[in-house]
């Protein structure tokens, strides 16, 4: 299978490095903002070509497309992809509007191709292992406690660079949670939020509050943060009937912090790479993706929700 990806950043070198460990995929064409890092990148990973137009690369023999661009231009891309008659796999978030999400929704049922987002948390081995123990009913979650946390007081990626775009705590940090929750503990029939000042010069709001509740009962509560000065990164504590875990990307311990063995969970340990597996494997048989746009287009309801109430006040 040949593949475009799009974005040479910091996200799509860790695309690259999985679909390096996916039997039959070629990396055909690399797309980025400037060409001469573009390039660099690409002959790092053996690719042969390399751009900073899209339409350039889908032009190509590529089947299906990788985007890993700037939040903002998300949708549009996606939907110029299917334009295209190519499948594609869109980073979280898949749009930062509503609007702009059911757009590519529509899309994707007129065009019949596989659109999928990079929900990574369905993923990660430490939440297969969490839902496959509630698929079995022997674990349900009460109350999911959620840390999203870094420190960005200026316009950087996670390399340390200067981006191009400006992040958001809602619509993309805040969405792997809301996803996740639906996922693991049922649809969201009440969401709230509040969230602190907003930056003079990045305009976003750098701290967020949201709660959540599902139709199991079960409960979420969500602290987002861009001012954090200590550990990075998101930390989840499942509270459950039966145990508690505490998953930190692709590593689960109970809450005593005993590890859980994952080693038989799924055939890689690497939530990036297993999410371009499932990508790869739903166009080679023709089926839904367990993160398609179909299946995450809830998330986007609930964000539009949170967004509305964010700009009442």
């Amino acid at each position: 299978m040949k593949i475009a990806l799009a974005g040479a950043g910091a996200f799509g070198e860790k695309h690259l490095d999985g679909l390096k460990n996916i039997d039959g995929v070629e990396v055909v064409s690399l797309v980025g903002r400037e060409l001469e890092p573009t390039r660099k990148v690409a002959g790092k990973y053996g690719i042969a070509h390399a751009c900073t137009d899209l339409a350039e690369a889908l032009a190509g023999d590529c089947e299906a497309v990788i985007l890993c661009t700037p939040t903002q231009m998300h949708a549009r891309q996606a939907i110029q992809c299917m334009d295209a008659g190519k499948h594609v796999e869109v980073e979280i978030p898949l749009a930062d509007s509503w609007a702009d999400a059911a757009a590519v929704m529509k899309k994707q049922q007129e065009t019949g191709l596989v659109c999928m987002v990079g929900h990574t948390r369905r993923f990660n081995p430490s939440h297969q292992f969490v839902h496959d123990r509630i698929a079995r009913g022997d674990f349900n979650v009460q109350q999911m406690d959620v840390q999203t946390y870094f420190f960005r007081r200026k316009n950087i990626n996670a390399k340390g660079e200067a981006r191009s775009w400006t992040d958001h705590l809602l619509w993309h940090h805040a969405a792997h949670t809301v996803d996740l929750f639906a996922w693991q503990a049922g649809p969201i029939i009440a969401a709230h939020a509040m969230q602190g000042p907003v930056h003079p010069e990045l305009g976003i709001a750098m701290d967020m509050s949201i709660q959540l509740k599902a139709e199991s009962g079960a409960i979420c509560t969500l602290s987002l943060s861009f001012n954090n000065d200590g550990p990075l990164g998101t930390f989840f504590r499942y509270i459950g009937d039966t145990a508690t875990y505490i998953a930190r990307y692709d590593d689960l311990v109970t809450g005593r912090e005993e590890p859980v063995d994952l080693s038989g969970v799924a055939v890689s340990n690497n939530g990036i790479e297993l999410q371009d597996r499932e990508f790869i494997a739903a166009i080679r048989d023709g089926r839904d993706p367990e993160s398609s746009v179909t299946k995450v287009l809830p998330c986007y309801r609930v964000l539009g929700e949170l967004e509305r109430q964010l700009a009442a006040g």
